[in-house]
């Protein structure tokens, strides 16, 4: 095998498919890339055995051919190369010759027929999505998703056609997000996707710059964002992947049901609050410091024209803010995670945010003015006295 390449491009793709590379592998040549060249390109491959990402750079291919090579060496030869273009040529079996004009490294490879088959999904149902459209779901959504694998369906997200829309809901059973966006799926679309793989969608889509979309646009006119690639989601009958241009991204789906969350959202709200967005983050972020010594509790304590907010008294002291809340004429009390609505607070964007409650014992309902498509949800603490 025998191409040459771009060192940028190279380098790029070996920064990308290196993301599937767990840092425990299973077996030693899941530390390995594995690079196929043929016709005009090179495809790079990577994968835990749970995520597989795969893309493909333009090359000058002289002699076909495959070879798997360790992902930290090869990345280090790409990462320090200053010259334009590289040549990577495999001799005597598995040895990968790296050349540039002012340097050369040899790394010892492995067989291509060693390394774990990553096959594309058979299409049973697919769609596509406006990539930054689906990025602004997936940033308001997947940090939302449980941590921890006790409960596998709690750490993915839910995926349901609704309306002619993609309903997206992550919860970890104490908050949850919900984010719709605008799109022609199929009807009977309901899967979970594990995490993992939609954060790796969210750095490649992140890193495509794609412009932002306002929250309450629904469409532009043909030729607009025209950086914005689509996304073409593959749903098989276990498995995911998701296309970005020469990427794809594949994955298991998580079995079993998620939980029916709808129940749990009030209907009716007794108090409203449109709460400025820097002022609340900036008092919260500092009185995290108290509330995480007592379950992260903070107190909110509503009054006509202000909220107070508060942290239990801790052995290191406590804290206290009042915020001017204007259109408020009701009362209520209502105690909160400080580290939830961090989370929330710093993904939040625009200049205030709506607080819906019922009472201390109902979950508080947050929204962004002029952004119908979230809905952010927490579950209430017991009040520190």
């Amino acid at each position: 095998m025998q191409f040459t390449c771009s060192t940028s491009s190279l380098l790029q793709a070996l920064q990308l498919t290196s993301r599937a590379i767990s840092g425990q592998q299973a077996l030693p040549i899941l530390g390995n890339i594995l690079l196929q060249a043929k016709d005009d390109r090179c495809t790079l491959s990577a994968t835990d055995l749970e995520l597989s990402i795969v893309t493909a750079i333009p090359a000058n291919v002289e002699t076909a051919g495959s070879v798997t090579v360790p992902a930290k060496a090869i990345l280090n030869f790409a990462q320090f190369t200053s010259d334009a273009e590289v040549t990577i040529t495999v001799k005597d079996g598995t040895q990968v010759h790296c050349r540039a004009a002012h340097g050369k490294t040899v790394l010892s490879g492995e067989a291509a027929s060693n390394y774990p088959s990553i096959s594309m999904v058979e299409s049973e149902r697919s769609f596509s999505v406006d990539g930054a459209t689906l990025l602004d779901a997936l940033h308001y959504v997947t940090f939302a998703s449980a941590k921890s694998s006790l409960r596998p369906v709690l750490s993915g997200v839910s995926l349901r056609a609704e309306d002619g829309h993609i309903v997206f809901v992550a919860t970890d059973s104490y908050r949850l997000s919900e984010y719709s966006i605008k799109a022609d799926a199929p009807k009977d679309l309901a899967c979970i996707i594990p995490v993992k793989v939609l954060d790796e969608l969210k750095v490649l889509l992140a890193g495509k710059k794609l412009p932002k979309r306002t929250p309450t646009e629904e469409a532009e006119p043909e030729g607009a964002r025209s950086e914005a690639l689509p996304v073409t989601v593959v749903l098989g009958a276990q498995q995911i992947e998701l296309r970005v241009g020469e990427t794809h991204l594949l994955s298991r789906l998580i079995e079993g049901t998620f939980p029916d969350y709808r129940q749990i959202i009030p209907k009716e709200h007794a108090l409203t609050a449109l709460l400025p967005l820097k002022d609340l983050t900036t008092a919260v972020r500092r009185m995290h410091y108290f509330a995480k010594e007592v379950n992260n509790t903070l107190t909110f304590s509503f009054t006509p024209g202000q909220v107070q907010i508060t942290t239990p008294q801790t052995p290191i002291g406590k804290d206290e803010a009042t915020i001017a809340v204007e259109g408020l004429h009701s009362e209520g009390k209502i105690a909160l995670s400080s580290g939830y609505l961090l989370d929330f607070l710093t993904h939040a964007e625009g200049e205030a945010v709506t607080l819906h409650m019922v009472d201390s014992m109902h979950p508080a309902v947050f929204h962004l003015p002029g952004n119908d498509h979230l809905l952010h949800l927490v579950m209430p603490l017991r009040m520190q006295e």
